[in-house]
């Protein structure tokens, strides 16, 4: 694991990013400013290694406005009603930022944070392991509470991406931490991922509002475009006739996670594949939920480091997390930390190919 100088934070405080090496072809960079996986290198089944996340040339584009590329999520991955929501007797505002509702964890939200890293414990020649460590202060973007986040990134010699996620409170909180990394197998920059085939453990989805708020409970896949029980093209029924698939342009949407059979387990949650390269990527997790983002408000405006657009659909989001709008839904997992407890999450990026 080494750490190297990228450029200077808006407020001038020097950025560094740290490159984990598996040892076996794979290795990851993560920058401090955001908690930002900003490169994946995968090697495909012929050997050649590509890149599979977007990422950007340098610190004056990940500080300008993106779609959130890499970045650590908080307080609260996805949207939270008109961004508010009451613990005890007490309301809470973040700022609605996103067609009226709180996104992310609002505008300066742990993305736009800068995490001051050191190497984990358990470092060592067969585990490279990279602590970030955040205190969020009482009242920051209208959250209550100081909240002392841990997130650990760690790559070990079968190639397994795995972040750990910790946090404590000293007042009552929401929490819904996760990673935003747009994933295209064939390499960054490198066409759409109409053609990837996905496979959800879920046969549950959140239906959303025309602004992406949860209508209710969850619904059944069987027999909708959401049906990903068994792997198919995300490309595939993306363009039907479907209010929810038009509303959000592709999808957008949070899958129920089939329960695992001890909870806070790890379970399967994704598969995702691509048949050109041959390169196949598992995401594991102990969070109910996945979000699955197809880039629908990518235009070719922004560009990776190479200088390759990314288009519409050039990539796809697997956030693993609680649901949104948890907070204002005591029907769903619920996402409130308070003093003497311990968040804990973790999610593994598996590449199964590396081992066949």
């Amino acid at each position: 694991m080494t750490g190297s100088p990228f450029g200077t934070a808006p407020d001038g405080t020097p950025v560094h990013c740290w490159r984990l090496d598996s040892g076996s072809g794979v290795s990851a960079d993560v920058l401090t400013f955001g908690g930002i996986v900003s490169s994946l290198r995968v090697p495909a089944p012929s050997g050649c290694v590509g890149d599979i996340v977007l990422g950007l040339p340098g610190m004056a584009e990940y500080s300008a406005p993106n779609p959130y590329f890499g970045a650590l999520i908080g307080r609260y991955g996805n949207r939270i009603a008109h961004g508010e929501f009451t613990l005890g007797e007490e309301t809470h505002r973040v700022p609605a930022t996103d067609r009226g509702h709180a996104l992310h964890g609002g505008p300066e939200g742990f993305h736009r944070r800068l995490w001051k890293a050191s190497p984990a414990p358990g470092n060592c020649s067969d585990l490279a392991a990279l602590r970030l460590e955040l205190r969020s202060p009482d009242g920051e973007m209208g959250f209550p509470g100081t909240l002392d986040v841990e997130v650990t990134y760690s790559l070990d010699r079968s190639g397994t991406l795995a972040i750990d996620y910790r946090a404590r409170t000293d007042r009552a909180t929401v929490v819904n931490l996760t990673n935003h990394s747009y994933f295209n197998l064939a390499g960054a920059g490198h066409g759409n991922v109409l053609g990837h085939t996905l496979e959800l453990d879920s046969d549950a989805y959140l239906p959303v509002t025309a602004e992406a708020i949860p209508l209710g409970p969850p619904a059944p896949t069987a027999g909708t475009p959401f049906d990903f029980r068994t792997a198919r093209p995300i490309g595939d029924r993306i363009d039907e006739e479907d209010d929810q698939l038009t509303a959000a342009g592709g999808y957008d949407h949070c899958w129920v996670l089939t329960p695992a059979g001890t909870p806070g387990t790890l379970r399967r949650a994704a598969r995702l594949a691509d048949p050109e390269s041959g390169r196949r990527m598992e995401v594991w997790t102990t969070e109910p939920g996945i979000q699955v983002y197809t880039g629908n408000a990518l235009d070719g405006s922004l560009r990776g480091p190479g200088g390759k657009p990314y288009e519409r659909h050039g990539a796809v989001c697997l956030e693993t997390q609680h649901f949104p709008d948890s907070p204002n839904r005591p029907e769903y997992p619920s996402t409130v930390l308070r003093p003497g407890e311990e968040y804990r999450s973790r999610t593994e990026f598996r590449f199964p190919q590396l081992s066949a």
